[in-house]
């Protein structure tokens, strides 16, 4: 059974919001993305709690583009809860924050996520990321990696 590819946009802040779309577009993502503004949205989502009940509307993601400083529930925790869910612990996470600083790089990781990408500062760059990214689910699409091949897969 084929599923289709689903992203969903961790990110509080808004004007990084707004170039995470426009760069989306710019690099003809046609897989549907899907924002939450906090990390209790994402938990909300993830567990289809109102508003996000309608699976046809909010599919699972397969992947998970996770900003770790977020409100209300950071983006740490939101990886350590995930991690935790027997039905969602194989869900593809990048992390995609500001920070480099190595100790928040090594938490994400010991917490699962399959990657780290540090956000570029030029828009250029960052479409693409996302052309990079896009490539990697194209990839997902037609050939399902092996449980633990998505780490190599995503070190972009």
């Amino acid at each position: 059974m084929d599923i289709p590819l689903t992203i969903l946009v961790a990110e509080d802040e808004l004007n990084d919001a707004l170039l995470l779309q426009r760069a989306f577009l710019k690099a003809g993502v046609k897989t549907p993305v899907h924002f939450a503004g906090d990390g209790q949205e994402v938990l909300d989502y993830l567990q289809g709690k109102p508003p996000f009940e309608s699976p046809v509307e909010f599919p699972l993601p397969t992947l998970l583009l996770l900003d770790l400083k977020l409100p209300r529930v950071d983006g740490f925790e939101v990886l350590e809860w995930l991690r935790s869910q027997p039905r969602l612990r194989r869900m593809l996470v990048v992390v995609f924050s500001s920070s480099d600083d190595p100790k928040d790089v090594q938490r994400a990781y010991a917490l699962g996520a399959n990657s780290y990408l540090v956000k570029p500062r030029d828009p250029k760059e960052l479409v693409r990321v996302v052309e990079r990214l896009q490539s990697l689910w194209s990839s997902i699409e037609s050939e399902p990696a092996p449980l633990g091949a998505e780490v190599a897969l995503l070190n972009i």
